[in-house]
C-alpha cells in the first residue's frame, strides 16, 4: 500500500489516526475516544503537531517515548491530567541532562497512539513517525528496542495527583515488574517514559510510518461510508487482511489483574458461520482465536474485532454483550516472528497451549492449527 507520509498532524488527523491506531491495536493501548479527546485539544490550544520521519532524525538526537500503562479499563473511569503527560517528560529530561529532540509512541494501539500528541502539542516539539510495535502489546519489555538489547532506563513515571518515579532497571523484563507494581500503586493507570533512544536507534529499530498507516487506515474506514462501499473489505484489501469471523458476542468474561485486563469473549456465528463458535483471549489486547477449539490466529498477529456494520474497532474494555461483529487479522511485522520475537510475545509466553504458526499458514489450512 502506497502512503503519503504525515507532515503534521491536526485535527482531522487525529480522528483518523484514533480509529487506525485501535485496529492496529488489536483491542488495546487504551481507549482512543479519550485519547482523541485530549489531543484535540492540545492542538486547538498549540496548533498542530510536527511529524518527523524516522530517516529524517538526527543520529544523535534525542528520541523518547511515552506512553499510558495500565489496565485499560481503570483508564476508561481515571482519565489522566495534562500534567500527568508532561512530568515524565520533564524527569526525564532533568535525569538525562538534555533536552528531548522529538517524543514517539511507544505502540501504534488505541489511546496511546495519542498520548505523545498531546505531549508534542504542549512542549512545541516533533512526534516520530514510528513505534516500537507496529501494534499493541500488554508489557514493557515487548518492543523492537529490547530485542536489539537497547537499555530501556531511565524510566520515569506520573500519576494523576502530581506522583513522579524514576526508575533504572537492567532490562525491559524488570522494568516490566517494578513498572506494573508502581502503576498499581497509582490506583491502577499511570503515564511513563521509557527507553529513550538515539535518532540513530530509532532508525535501527523502530517500526517505520506506522502514525501514517493509522491515518490511512482511519481514513479508509470514514470514507468507506461515502463512497457506500463495505469497509470490513476496504481494510482487508488495504492491510492484506483475513476475515476470521463473523457473529455476536455471547459471553464476555473481563476482569482486572495485576495491573491486566484479562479475560475472553465468546461468539456465535451468524450467516456463514452461523453453528460455528469463536472464543477470543484477551490481555489487554486480543491475542489468540479460536473457532470450535482449533486456532485461527496467534499472537504476534493482529486480531481485530470490527462493528459488522461500520467496520470501527472495538476494544477490549468496549466489548459488549450482543455486539455483531467481524473479526479479522493481519500478519505482525517480522520482527516478531524471529526467535527472540516469539520468545517475548508468543502464545507460551501468555500461557497459551498453542504453537504459533502464521496467520497466512493458518488462513490456508482453512481449519486452524490444533
Amino acid at each position: 500500500m502506497r502512503m503519503n507520509k504525515l507532515t503534521e498532524l491536526n485535527e482531522q488527523a487525529v480522528q483518523y489516526i484514533a480509529v487506525g491506531a485501535a485496529v492496529l491495536g488489536t483491542g488495546g493501548g487504551g481507549d482512543p475516544h479519550i485519547g482523541k479527546l485530549m489531543a484535540k485539544e492540545a492542538i486547538r490550544k498549540h496548533g498542530p503537531v510536527r511529524v518527523i520521519s524516522p530517516e529524517d532524525l538526527e543520529d544523535d538526537a534525542l528520541v523518547v517515548p511515552i506512553s499510558m500503562i495500565g489496565a485499560p479499563t481503570v483508564m476508561n473511569e481515571k482519565i489522566p491530567s495534562i500534567q500527568q503527560m508532561i512530568k515524565p517528560l520533564d524527569m526525564i529530561e532533568k535525569e538525562l541532562g538534555r533536552k528531548v529532540s522529538a517524543i514517539m509512541p511507544i505502540e501504534v494501539g488505541g489511546g496511546n497512539s495519542l498520548v505523545p500528541v498531546i505531549t508534542a502539542a504542549e512542549r512545541n516539539i516533533p512526534i516520530v513517525d514510528a513505534d516500537a510495535m507496529g501494534r499493541a502489546f500488554p508489557e514493557s519489555q515487548m518492543v523492537t528496542f529490547y530485542l536489539d538489547g537497547i537499555d530501556c532506563s531511565p524510566i520515569t513515571m506520573a500519576d494523576e495527583r502530581g506522583n513522579g518515579v524514576l526508575m533504572h532497571a537492567i532490562d525491559g523484563v524488570w522494568e516490566e515488574r517494578m513498572a506494573r507494581a508502581v502503576t498499581i500503586q497509582m490506583g491502577g493507570s499511570a503515564s511513563i517514559c521509557d527507553y529513550p533512544v538515539t535518532g540513530a536507534q530509532v532508525k535501527q529499530s523502530a517500526i517505520p510510518h506506522t502514525l501514517t498507516l493509522a491515518y490511512e487506515i482511519g481514513k479508509t474506514l470514514f470514507e468507506s461510508k461515502e463512497l457506500k462501499r463495505n469497509p470490513i473489505e476496504m481494510l482487508l484489501k488495504q492491510l492484506n487482511g483475513y476475515a476470521l469471523f463473523q457473529g455476536k458476542a455471547v459471553d464476555i468474561r473481563r476482569r482486572t489483574e495485576g495491573g491486566f485486563t484479562r479475560g475472553e469473549a465468546i461468539f456465535e456465528g451468524t450467516d456463514a458461520k452461523k453453528g460455528r463458535s469463536m472464543t477470543l483471549f484477551f490481555q489487554n489486547e486480543f491475542l489468540l482465536a479460536t473457532e470450535d477449539g482449533h486456532s485461527i490466529a496467534i499472537t504476534p498477529d493482529l486480531i481485530s474485532v470490527l462493528d459488522q456494520d461500520t467496520g470501527m474497532p472495538i476494544t477490549t474494555e468496549n466489548l459488549k454483550y450482543g455486539a455483531r461483529v467481524s473479526v479479522v487479522g493481519f500478519p505482525c511485522d517480522p520482527k516478531w516472528r524471529t526467535a527472540k520475537g516469539l520468545e517475548t510475545v508468543g502464545p507460551q509466553y501468555f500461557g497459551y497451549d498453542a504453537p504459533y504458526v502464521p496467520i497466512e499458514q493458518l488462513a490456508t489450512s482453512k481449519g486452524g492449527a490444533e
